[in-house]
């Protein structure tokens, strides 16, 4: 097990510098550009496959590094370029970790390389959970999948919504209902591979924020796909739904919900991108105010100004120990005992969305107008209270845990 550190290695100095550089020469460049086109940004996923970045490989060797400050490292450095863009990068990986953490080792080997694509042909993957009536309600979810077994086939039906690369993936990995009776702990989830008649895109969101992110509804009407692309395979989904019934049959055994349980572990890498936003604004607001003369003298020497700054600072310091604490506490096993990533997650992502409100203030009228980045920040920062467990439900999830409740 790795000691906790707040100093990076230079291995990881090394990585961090390069992706650095690429969201300040690629990344940046292009963020207003498709910010407005409200598209997702192809030539600038492409670039990224060319260096390595868009890849498995990549999010892997992160993912496995044993100070667990990889992953948040490089969330932190694409963000810092621009929200939407290094989301379009970085979204087929919750689709990917997703098989990961459920798949076999075929169904991994399969499915996975058609999710990146090549750097050729670039391929994006979408993960399909939240519906219209099931967000933070995970217990709520009406997508239903019904074993066909006289031809080893499964059926779904049913609506998602808020899906990143929703319609236009390669690959959907989609939550369905297998057990109505069990609630969350009667989910499965499956592989929609490329092509599959009864896949379609439904709405596509016009969003406040993170604009180059494709956002979407998926619908799925008599959707017929293999057995073999439940995630995991039949006797592994048969034998926990028989250990789900026995515990219900017998009163309730308290488990935390698996789901819940994946997304706090999840959460820090969140807090890394509400992290990088921050740190962006907040960059921008300190030059702004070093320069920016008003009554013969820098802003900055105002204190209303000043004192604005050194809170952001530090906030957003804090936000980034918290976050690469929970990262370390994951990689290394250690029990999120006081729901430490949901905390990461929380005041990470209510730092950027002050922060970069204070960014807007720090420049007037300048930092109303998109002749300023600081403009999109704020507005790409608002998601981050809200995907991947809205604030409340983080508090919800740290309250519950603080007391013993369990967390459904």
């Amino acid at each position: 097990m790795a000691e906790f550190t707040m100093e990076l290695n230079d291995e990881q100095k090394e990585v961090r510098d390069w992706l650095h550089g690429f969201a300040a020469d690629v990344i940046r460049p292009a963020a207003a550009e498709w910010d407005e086109r409200e598209e997702t940004p192809w030539p600038v996923i492409q670039e990224a496959a060319k260096v390595g970045i868009y890849s498995l490989d990549f999010y892997a060797q992160q993912y496995f590094d044993a100070t667990g400050l990889g992953i948040p490292m490089a969330m932190e450095e694409l963000f810092w370029g621009d929200a939407g863009i290094a989301l379009s990068i970085v979204g087929t990986g919750l689709a990917a970790v997703g098989v990961l953490a459920n798949g076999t080792e075929e169904q991994i080997g399969t499915w996975i390389p058609q999710m990146y694509g090549d750097v050729n042909d670039v391929k994006v993957a979408a993960f399909c959970s939240s519906e219209p009536d099931a967000g933070s309600d995970v217990a709520s979810m009406r997508t239903r999948a019904v074993y066909d077994e006289a031809k080893d086939e499964w059926v779904l039906n049913g609506t998602k919504t808020w899906a990143t690369n929703g319609g236009i993936a390669n690959v959907h990995v989609v939550v369905a209902v297998v057990d109505p009776e069990l609630g969350s702990k009667g989910h499965a989830s499956f592989i929609i591979p490329p092509n599959t008649p009864g896949l379609s895109q439904g709405q596509k969101f016009q969003k406040h924020g993170i604009r180059a992110s494709h956002t979407a509804e998926v619908v799925l009407e008599d959707v017929r796909v293999p057995g073999s692309c439940l995630l995991g395979g039949k006797e592994k989904l048969d034998e926990r739904l028989a250990r789900a019934r026995e515990k219900a049959k017998k009163g309730g055994e308290r488990v935390k919900n698996a789901a819940m349980a994946t997304f706090e572990a999840s959460r820090p890498a969140v807090g890394a991108m509400a992290v990088g936003t921050a740190r962006a604004a907040y960059e921008v607001a300190l030059d702004y105010a070093k320069t920016r003369e008003q009554f013969g003298r820098p802003i900055i020497d105002n204190q209303g100004v000043a004192f604005q700054l050194a809170d952001m600072r530090t906030q957003i310091d804090a936000a980034r120990l918290l976050v690469w604490r929970a990262s370390w506490m994951g990689v290394n096993g250690k029990p999120f005992t006081a729901a430490e990533g949901s905390m990461s997650k929380l005041f990470a992502s209510e730092t950027a969305k002050k922060v970069t409100a204070q960014a807007i203030q720090i420049l007037g009228g300048n930092g109303y107008t998109r002749e300023y980045p600081v403009e999109r920040m704020h507005r790409d920062a608002a998601i981050y209270t809200i995907f991947e467990g809205t604030s409340e439900i983080q508090r919800l999830v740290i309250a519950r845990t603080l007391s013993g409740m369990p967390i459904r």
